[in-house]
């Protein structure tokens, strides 16, 4: 569970990967220095003078390049300020951490670092001989034409991700990567339902309450280990909290019972099975990731934006996530060990409760707007058509709950016929009267 807690943690650090490639560049002027003492005495009479400098040309050389190379970093750092303020004021302070934790963004900095590292590692390390040859200013020049391309590589995806239809689409990609994850295949059993009666004389015995040591978000359940915890141990845990929950310190978190009476812990109970942070996370999340989407568009029906037609895009791929969703969605709530007994037990969410949560606050928010209005509608339409019985009865509920919304507004009849047709196309396929 440790692992995991690092991972996240340089997940969402802004340090690991520049520390990495500073780590890489001491390496880097180590071989450079031992070509230029070991090799070069043995192969400098194969290699052409044009490709070898003298230490007068070296420390004119290197003093330029750190020079240009502080430069562009400077110019990166000030587009990433750009791009933050930029998604704070028009997207999603939520989507700053797609950007800051982004590949490109984090290994362009650490070829910065790599590259204005080993130009002042080669200066201060250059010989004392003013005729002696070297190769190490050719090794330089290309470590900053590369670092030189990786400059132009960050301005073009600077310049993309502020483009919003860019960054719709990377946090919808990212959020059907987190639906897959939360309902693959398990090292571990998974039910829907289980033995009413063995859970009701579980739920019976004495309950050992586990405590939150902070407050915070609820970003991570470490299943599998926490199930093989409850079977050493002989154990029933039943978890209180679901993952993206804020809970505050002090407040039971989950609570377990042993199987066959008291017994002792074979080995300490750890709070690392739930890990609690400052900020929620999308590794489990599924619920934060398409906030993110609603937040966007949010925005862009706000008066002071007002651009429904991002809005739109943002409901279109809530809609592709709730249809792909409504493909994977099971309602897991036991969890078992290798010898299948039954070891865990959480409260899932509902389908119902991602839908509702999709959607409702841009029903609030945008029922004056009937493009709005009626793009909700349209991707209700196409979730339940790809969907089965069950999806389509929590689409028709949820389809009632946003008309109500629209009979509350002075729509025009033009506006109500565009209304009425999708309606209609929803009840047709969920087999209900229409309902406007």
């Amino acid at each position: 569970m440790h692992h995991t807690r690092l991972w996240l943690s340089v997940r969402d650090s802004f340090w690991f990967v520049p520390l990495i490639y500073g780590i890489l560049s001491i390496v880097g002027i180590a071989l450079t220095k031992m070509l230029d003492i070991w090799f070069m005495p043995f192969f400098e009479q194969h290699v052409p003078t044009i490709f070898l400098g003298k230490r007068s040309m070296a420390l004119y050389l290197y003093s330029s390049l750190i020079t240009a190379m502080l430069t562009m970093t400077t110019i990166s750092f000030s587009s990433i300020m750009v791009v933050l303020t930029t998604y704070s004021s028009q997207f999603s302070p939520r989507a700053l951490e797609d950007f800051m934790t982004d590949r490109i963004t984090q290994n362009v900095l650490g070829v910065y670092v790599f590259g204005f590292m080993f130009a002042l590692g080669n200066l201060l390390l250059l010989p004392s001989s003013k005729t002696k040859l070297m190769i190490s200013p050719l090794i330089t020049v290309i470590v900053t034409a590369c670092t030189l391309a990786f400059f132009v590589l960050f301005i073009h995806h600077s310049a993309r991700w502020v483009q919003v239809n860019n960054l719709i689409g990377k946090i919808q990609n990212e959020t059907i990567h987190v639906i897959n994850r939360k309902f693959s295949e398990k090292a571990y059993g998974i039910y829907e339902e289980w033995d009413q009666e063995e859970v009701k004389q579980l739920k019976q015995k004495e309950k050992h309450y586990m405590k939150a040591k902070t407050s915070g978000y609820v970003q991570h359940i470490d299943f599998r280990p926490f199930i093989n915890w409850a079977e050493k141990n002989d154990v029933f845990i039943n978890v209180n909290v679901q993952v993206g929950d804020y809970v505050e310190s002090g407040s039971p978190i989950f609570y377990y019972q042993f199987k066959d009476g008291e017994q002792s812990l074979n080995e300490d109970i750890s709070l690392d099975y739930v890990i609690i942070g400052k900020e929620r996370t999308n590794v489990q999340d599924i619920e934060f990731s398409i906030q993110k989407l609603v937040e966007i568009a949010l925005r862009a029906i706000s008066p002071g934006i007002n651009d429904p037609h991002t809005a739109i895009n943002c409901i279109n791929r809530i809609g592709s996530l709730l249809a792909e969703l409504g493909h994977k969605h099971k309602p897991f709530r036991y969890y078992t060990d290798t010898q299948n007994e039954l070891r865990l037990m959480i409260e899932p969410k509902s389908y119902h409760q991602y839908l509702y949560k999709s959607f409702y606050q841009i029903r609030l928010y945008g029922k004056n707007d009937v493009s709005v209005m009626n793009g909700i509608l349209e991707s209700l339409y196409k979730i339940a058509l790809v969907n089965e019985e069950h999806i389509r009865k929590d689409i028709w509920k949820f389809t009632i709950y946003i008309l109500d919304a629209i009979k509350d507004e002075d729509y025009h009849e033009y506006d109500l016929d565009l209304i009425r047709k999708t309606a209609s196309n929803i009840a047709e396929l969920c087999n209900e009267e229409e309902a406007i």
